[in-house]
């Protein structure tokens, strides 16, 4: 199966057995009836599993091309599920430009409880190895990341994960299972807040886990059940419906996010781009093997790299609302200093490129000329 056709019908039955619906019901219930202790029909509490959310964890292995899907209430929650496989005393090496509420939660709670994180560029994948010892247990990549959209090479980190018997998680959710998919490049973990383009509507709050191998996937099921982090079955619903057109949101974002790329490059007030699509990228050559476009996610710095100016200029957007998140159908602008990175010191933030100029285009699928008049004006 396709991915397009993956993205409708993918893990799904066609018509709903009870009754013929074309959707997955919403099955909003806390428990389910059984006609004798332990005799069910697979379901015996919504906290365990839901039919809901069963159809939509087999949705989301199959467009990453893997055998177990699980979904929980954010992305944080799933981060968190991924971390608590680990004990105090291990180690975590993560990309250094991660998205800020991933570095809130390993630094200001995990490292609470005796792990230790270590934070670096990953751009030559290479220099992982540096930092292996026998206490690391896990590679936690962001690519594209957030939000100075490098790109990290996935087969390279697998092979140093594999050589090492440490586990590789990536989070995806700039890319979107459309663009790449890390468990065809070895990862063992591929981590998606599906709040962004997954959901794509800005209407839910969501996070999913795909994995391959069935041990890692019962012990991560195990954190799900007892931890109790899960979504309700309205959102699933949500998340469901907006998969079903993610192929053709992916295009269009993927489309315009290569017109205001450009377009920003070449604007005079315009200091550096960041877009995996840019021939000058960093690591522009291995986004071309993997992944099949570059994405609606744009960080730009205007020249003078002064806070006021980029403040204006997000603050002067008409048609790009000054918003938190990403990946929904509408244009979104947020300055990350102040936004997304703001719990990240901002000495750490300016070692990775997040200076107060920086400003984070969440690249809708209106239409294009709109989105380059609105930036000609708010630059003006």
């Amino acid at each position: 199966m396709k991915f397009n056709t993956k993205t409708i019908h993918g893990g799904q039955y066609n018509v709903d057995p009870a009754y013929g619906s074309v959707m997955p019901p919403i099955y909003q219930t806390s428990t389910y009836s059984q006609t004798t202790p332990g005799g069910h029909k697979g379901f015996e509490y919504s906290r365990s599993g839901n039919p809901t959310r069963a159809a939509l964890e087999k949705s989301l292995a199959s467009l990453e091309n893997g055998n177990y899907g699980l979904a929980f209430g954010s992305g944080l929650a799933a981060i968190d599920a991924v971390i608590k496989l680990l004990q105090p005393g291990d180690e975590v090496i993560c990309t250094n430009d991660l998205y800020g509420g991933s570095y809130r939660l390993f630094k200001k709670i995990f490292e609470k409880f005796g792990i230790k994180f270590h934070f670096i560029g990953m751009q030559d994948a290479s220099k992982i190895e540096n930092f292996i010892n026998d206490n690391t247990k896990l590679i936690w990549v962001e690519t594209p990341s957030n939000p100075m959209m490098n790109i990290i090479d996935i087969k390279a980190c697998s092979s140093i994960a594999k050589k090492h018997k440490i586990l590789l998680a990536v989070d995806n959710t700039f890319a979107s299972p459309y663009l790449q998919q890390p468990l065809d490049m070895g990862a063992d973990i591929v981590m998606h807040s599906a709040t962004k383009y997954l959901g794509g509507h800005s209407d839910v709050v969501m996070g999913a886990l795909i994995v391959n191998n069935n041990e890692l996937a019962e012990k991560l099921y195990f954190i799900q059940k007892a931890s109790g982090a899960i979504c309700g079955p309205q959102d699933c619903f949500l998340v469901l419906r907006g998969i079903k057109t993610l192929h053709i949101r992916m295009q269009r974002h993927c489309e315009n996010g290569k017109a205001i790329a450009i377009f920003l490059a070449s604007h005079p007030k315009i200091d550096k781009v960041y877009w995996p699509g840019l021939p000058s990228h960093p690591n522009h050559e291995i986004a071309k093997q993997q992944m099949k476009d570059f994405g609606g996610m744009i960080s730009f710095t205007t020249k003078g790299n002064r806070m006021e100016d980029a403040i204006k200029v997000v603050e002067n957007l008409k048609i790009f609302t000054l918003a938190e998140s990403l990946g929904g159908v509408e244009s979104l602008a947020g300055h990350p200093a102040t936004m997304t990175h703001a719990s990240i010191p901002k000495e750490e933030r300016e070692k990775t490129g997040v200076v107060d100029s920086l400003i984070r285009l969440s690249v809708g699928i209106e239409d294009v000329e709109d989105l380059m008049d609105d930036l000609k004006q708010a630059l003006g």
